[in-house]
This record gives structure tokens, C-alpha cells and sequence, in this order.
């Protein structure tokens, strides 16, 4: 801002000063520093921030402000931006009646693993309660929509369980505008999308789904450690974290994982949904009765049904062995 943003602090401070030395009043204050400017000062936070997705603080409001422009907010004096996921510069500006300043922050890329998530960039976990519950709603309205949907509609992707799973994870996440909701076939609810990224605008571009054990390291971005496909055992294994054996613990939104030990060791997943968790959705994979085959299809069941389901493998209580519990997608570790 140069001499004139010199200026201006130097008026504010003489204000603050002289209110405490000589208690004046405004008339006889505005009278002594009456060639003051009265513009905004903005007093940047200095050095560059990661983009990480969080809320950070770029800077200082010296007075009072009426509001910050983009991705910029204010709490009290301090000038709040939320950070983008890719490196870049952004710019806001802060405004008060007809008086505005220009605030530029740097943000540099984020290659550090998630403290909740260790596989997962920082950046992926979504990191306010709203976005959680945006993901939630989104994710469980998605599956849903797919067991609605004629079969002859259904997303030829969505050919078993893992499918679903990939297919609602990576719709829950992109913009919900006119376009999308022309694309699904089906009504779909108005719900605010996930505020913090929106795929595939992403620094990993499409690829949503670790496909490998490890901590996250910034390489894992460019060696294909992520991609767009990743079977039911990577999902779980990589993707997401044990809540409990417990249904009692499971919310919309949550996976219900087996292990089928007499089956070769399948695995198997679920999507609960439901205003209360009490319903599951899940595509039963390719069907093989004797000589028949089939491609499976989508199916819709009340938890309390499930768990008096006449094959005992598929009852999801913890005296069944192939019943591997509740599990939690690693983008909502903060809701742990």
C-alpha cells in the first residue's frame, strides 16, 4: 500500500492515542486529525499458506469492516480466506461503505499427510462439519437414486458393490449444477455441495482412490498410488477407517464391509442410508445360479430385515465372522 498505507496506520494509531491521553471527544478529534485519511487499513498476515482446504487467517482489519469479497470472510478484525487445494494466488477484497483494499495471499502446494488419515493429502479430508454433512447427504442421495433407477438406466459402471461405492463417492463430490442434475436419469434432491474441492478439479485430477498401503507422501500424486478404480478389499483396506462391529455406531453415510470366508474370500460392501441409519442399499455384483448368469442389480434393505437374513453370513452382528463392521471413508476422519 506504500506512504498512503503508512499513513493510514499511523492516523489510526493517533486516534487510539489521543482518545486515551486527553479523553476528547469526536468533534474535538476529528478537528485534530482532521487531514487523516479515513480508507480501511488491511495488514497482511505475511509469508505464503498451504493449500490445504482449511480456513486461514490473511490478514488484520485496522477499524472496522463491512465484508470480504471470493473466498474471504471476517470474524471479528481478522480477514479469514479459505484455502484452495492447487497452488495459486487469490485475491480479496476488503470493503468498508465506499472504501476498499485488495488483500493478495500465496498459496503454496500441500504434500502432507492427513494427521487423522495418514494415506490420504491433508487437503482431501474435508475439514468443516457442513462439508461432512454435504458428503453424507450427497453420497447416501446418490446410491439411493441408483437403486431407484430402471435397471435398463442404471450407470453402466455400477456393476457390483465396489462400483456403487466408486461411482456415488465421485458424484458426491462434483458441482451440482443444471448439467449434473440433467445427467442422472433420476430426481435428485437441492442440496449445497462440498464447498472445500470439487472433483475433478483436483491436484490429482480423477484419480479419487488410494490404491496402495503407506503414509501419504506429495509423489503419490504423480506414481499412480491414486486412481479412478479400486476393488471392495482396497476400499477398505486403504480408503476408509474401522468405526465399530457396533450397527448401534453406523450413520448415513457409513460402509458396512464382509469377508466372505467360505466364498473365496470376497469382499463384499454396503452403503447404509436412511434419516436414521436404517436402511442399506448395494448392488448384489454378477449373479450364478447353476448354469444361469446374471449382472446382479441394486437392492434396498431395512437393516432390521438384514439382520434376520436367512443366509447367516450376511447378518451383520458380531458373532458372524465374515461380518467385517462399520467403516468411515477416510474424507470424513474428522468425524471420528
Amino acid at each position: 500500500m506504500g506512504n498512503e498505507g503508512s499513513r493510514e496506520v499511523i492516523c489510526w494509531e493517533m486516534r487510539i492515542r489521543v482518545r486515551v491521553a486527553l479523553g476528547v471527544t469526536a468533534g474535538v478529534l476529528a478537528g485534530l486529525l482532521g487531514g487523516c485519511s479515513r480508507g480501511l487499513v488491511v495488514r497482511p498476515a505475511g509469508g505464503t499458506l498451504v493449500a490445504d482446504g482449511r480456513v486461514h487467517v490473511a490478514g488484520t482489519v485496522v477499524g472496522e469492516a463491512d465484508g470480504v469479497s471470493g473466498r474471504g470472510s471476517l470474524d471479528g478484525d481478522k480477514v479469514l480466506v479459505r484455502a484452495p487445494v492447487s497452488a495459486g494466488r487469490v485475491r480479496l477484497t476488503v470493503r468498508r461503505g465506499s472504501a476498499a483494499r485488495e488483500l493478495g495471499v500465496e498459496f503454496v502446494e500441500d504434500d502432507l499427510a492427513s494427521a487423522l488419515a495418514p494415506g490420504m493429502p491433508d487437503w482431501m479430508v474435508l475439514h468443516t462439519a457442513e462439508d461432512r454433512e454435504a458428503f453424507r447427504r450427497w453420497f447416501t442421495a446418490v446410491a439411493e437414486g441408483a437403486a431407484d433407477l430402471d435397471a435398463r438406466k442404471l450407470p453402466v459402471e455400477v456393476s457390483d458393490c465396489s462400483a456403487l461405492l466408486r461411482y456415488s463417492f465421485r458424484e458426491a463430490l462434483r458441482a451440482h449444477d443444471d448439467k449434473w442434475y440433467a445427467g442422472m436419469g433420476t430426481e435428485m434432491p437441492g442440496l449445497g455441495s462440498v464447498a472445500q474441492w470439487v472433483y475433478p478439479e483436483t491436484p490429482m485430477g480423477v484419480g479419487l482412490f488410494r490404491t496402495r498401503g503407506g503414509v501419504f507422501t506429495g509423489n503419490d500424486l504423480r506414481n499412480g498410488t491414486f486412481a479412478q478404480f479400486a476393488d471392495a478389499k482396497t476400499l477398505v483396506a486403504d480408503n476408509t477407517f474401522f468405526v465399530s462391529r457396533n450397527l448401534d455406531r453406523a450413520r448415513a453415510g457409513d460402509l458396512i464391509f464382509y469377508r466372505l470366508l467360505e466364498d473365496g474370500s470376497q469382499y463384499h460392501s454396503m452403503v447404509v442410508t436412511g434419516a436414521h441409519a436404517e436402511w442399506v442399499v448395494y448392488h448384489t455384483g454378477p449373479v450364478v445360479i447353476g448354469k444361469e448368469h446374471t449382472k446382479g442389480e441394486m437392492r434396498r434393505v431395512l437393516l432390521a430385515d438384514l439382520m434376520r437374513h436367512p443366509d447367516p453370513r450376511w447378518r451383520p452382528v458380531p458373532s458372524n465372522e465374515n461380518f467385517l463392521g462399520v467403516y468411515r471413508w477416510d474424507v470424513l476422519a474428522e468425524d471420528r
